[in-house]
């Protein structure tokens, strides 16, 4: 297999709340001791509950914000150790997607400023060169010459998304961090956005990072998946091998928990029980053990690894739901710990 195109090592990120004059900081864990890899050319699905940090993963990874810890590599290159300036050229080559184009979209621009307004900045074309190639834009996302003198409030959400998109891609990309872009939109305006995310992928040979919760969503655009909960990765493989055959406890939960499209088919609901613990205070040991339901004691006091249980699957658990659990006396603990304290 060749090289990945984006590789996150132990990616981490801590934000400070409180630290007032008599009072000490905390600090939220949003991001903790993250790794996995995106083969060039495929769609990496992230998916998991409001609140788990996918969002904040998604910005570490095109450095919008500067990790607590860990390596992020775009094409074998180190993020982390590049200047601003450095860092200026090189997200020519990675943009990002937002949930929200009304937020992420500046309402005083027209839709094809705000496609050509990267390729003036970046010095592709003059003024009236960027906006010609920005209305070719705004054609390949579907939309139409009438649409680029829109003002934003002019435009519906699946229009303004995909002006949104035809300025993400303005620059020839090769990776997208896409952080729910569907969320906000009708079932059918989203069927018609991922179709056209697809048929992008495949013109412009594009690598996605798709952040949603919607596991239909993901199931239907990802190649491969990882599964996130209280700031860590707990599951990651094929989308098939996930979704048909989850081995974590709270994987399976999720894809229970899921809607069935199909109504004449009955399946059991699988119901956690108990609250998302803080992100301020995460559990001593697994995250999930508050809420799982085949925890053991071991599980409260030792944080298990994201560990190879064959064919490309990486499962975050002493005991993988297919019982391939090690039965070393002292199951995996994570790097740079050796009392299993975090």
């Amino acid at each position: 297999m060749s090289a990945p195109i984006l590789l996150a090592k132990e990616l981490s990120k801590q934000f400070p709340v409180g630290g007032g004059f008599l009072s000490r900081s905390e600090y939220v864990h949003a991001v903790d001791s993250v790794s996995f890899s995106v083969q060039r050319g495929e769609t990496f699905g992230l998916v998991g509950e409001s609140g788990c940090g996918k969002s904040t993963l998604g910005r570490l990874l095109i450095r919008l914000i500067d990790p607590s810890g860990g390596v992020v590599q775009f094409d074998g290159t180190d993020l982390t150790t590049l200047s601003a300036s450095a860092m200026r050229s090189m997200r020519r080559r990675m943009q990002i997607v937002h949930q929200n184009p009304y937020a992420a979209i500046d309402p005083r621009m027209k839709a094809r400023e705000v496609v050509a307004q990267p390729l003036i900045v970046h010095g592709v074309f003059d003024r009236r060169g960027a906006r010609a190639r920005a209305i070719e834009l705004l054609e390949q996302v579907g939309l139409t010459a009438r649409h680029a003198t829109r003002y934003p409030h002019q435009l519906s959400g699946g229009q303004l998304q995909r002006v949104a998109i035809a300025r993400a891609i303005s620059l020839e990309p090769e990776l997208l961090i896409l952080d729910e872009p569907t969320s906000a939109l009708d079932v059918s305006v989203q069927a018609q956005i991922l179709r056209l995310l697809e048929d992008l992928r495949a013109e412009h040979d594009l690598t996605y990072v798709f952040i949603s919760h919607d596991l239909s969503v993901i199931r239907y655009i990802s190649d491969t998946i990882g599964v996130m909960y209280l700031g860590r990765i707990v599951e990651s493989g094929t989308a098939q091998d996930v979704f048909d055959s989850p081995q974590h406890p709270y994987s399976r939960a999720l894809i229970e928990a899921a809607p069935e499209p199909d109504f004449a088919v009955r399946k059991p609901l699988s119901v956690l029980e108990g609250n998302v613990p803080s992100a301020l205070d995460p559990p001593r040991g697994c995250h999930f053990h508050e809420r799982c339901p085949i925890a053991r004691p071991l599980c409260s006091e030792v944080g298990p690894v994201l560990n190879e249980i064959g064919g490309g699957r990486r499962v975050a658990c002493h005991f993988p739901l297919d019982g391939t659990a090690t039965d070393h006396p002292e199951p995996g603990l994570r790097e740079g710990s050796e009392d299993g304290d975090e």
